[in-house]
């Protein structure tokens, strides 16, 4: 049987105390707004509300759900979402392989540019001017086209594809007469779905979450993300348009402003939070291996 010292015991303590005080800290924000957001508004406005919902109400939700454009939002951000997530693990995919394989010539030249990518870049203006040019604006690829690729994703693969994947199993592929293709379509993806899934998250996340490239190449409202719906919400103080003042008295608009606030903030980031338990499994071993070896 193990015996532990008295400074492991008290190390062991700190420890449990400092990540009990630091999950307390992620996750009371969390709670308060689900909480937030089925209370009554007044009961939050006067602080009568602090973890647990109090005078359960949902018309936060109902104006939310009520809400055309929020809708569209929500769409079109899924759209955007899948369809970029698609691009960007494909590209990803195509570039990190090669990278992997020592028989490229000149990988180092080539991983080299990718490196100097991640330090220079052209700015802001001159790659409005691209997507501009291109006539992208008001479209869904100046929001994915830009961002198509992550350098550090790419070298996370490429690492991953060297320490996972046994470089003799694609040498009996190719022995056997399996095309370069071939060898990534039936053994290495079959086999690298930790980074894949890490992958998926990273980007998905990214997409859901991105609203500063909407807001620069969209103007067009029907195009407009959920996220940029959510920042007028939240910022412009816009929801006024969503509360319908004139059978209301101002002080209910208020109220009605504030149950908006919390259920929109709740339905936009729900779905990418659904995200999380199918990937998690995924997540760490992913991550450590693609990250840490190589």
């Amino acid at each position: 049987m193990e015996v532990r010292s008295l400074r492991d015991r008290w190390f062991e303590t700190v420890n449990i105390a400092l990540l009990a005080l630091l999950s307390a800290a992620v996750l009371y924000p969390l709670l308060f707004v689900i909480s937030a957001s089925v209370s009554n508004p007044s009961a939050v406005l006067a602080g009568d509300m602090w973890l647990w919902p109090v005078d359960i109400s949902l018309t936060g939700y109902r104006k939310v759900l009520e809400n055309k454009e929020l809708l569209t939002g929500y769409g079109n951000t899924i759209l955007y979402t899948a369809v970029g997530t698609t691009v960007n693990l494909i590209m990803t995919v195509l570039a990190a392989y090669p990278l992997s394989r020592s028989q490229l010539w000149g990988r180092n030249a080539i991983t080299a540019l990718l490196v100097f990518t991640m330090f220079f870049s052209g700015g802001l203006i001159p790659a409005y001017m691209v997507v501009k040019t291109l006539g992208l604006n008001n479209t869904m690829w100046a929001l994915i086209l830009p961002g198509a690729v992550s350098v550090w994703n790419i070298f996370i693969t490429r690492t991953f594809f060297q320490s996972s994947i046994p470089g003799e199993l694609q040498e009996a592929a190719s022995i056997d007469g399996c095309s370069d293709t071939g060898i990534l379509l039936r053994i290495v993806l079959p086999l690298s779905a930790p980074i894949l899934a890490v992958m998926v998250l990273f980007y998905a996340v990214g997409h859901w979450n991105a609203y500063f490239n909407a807001l620069i190449y969209l103007t067009d409202r029907k195009q407009y993300p959920l996220q940029l719906f959510l920042r007028e919400i939240l910022i412009q103080g816009q929801m006024e348009q969503m509360v319908n003042s004139g059978d209301s008295s101002h002080a209910q608009a208020i109220m009605d402003e504030e149950a908006i606030k919390y259920a929109a903030v709740v339905v936009t980031n729900l779905p990418i939070f659904m995200l999380y338990p199918f990937l998690q499994k995924y997540f760490v071993k992913g991550v450590m291996i693609g990250a840490l070896k190589g």
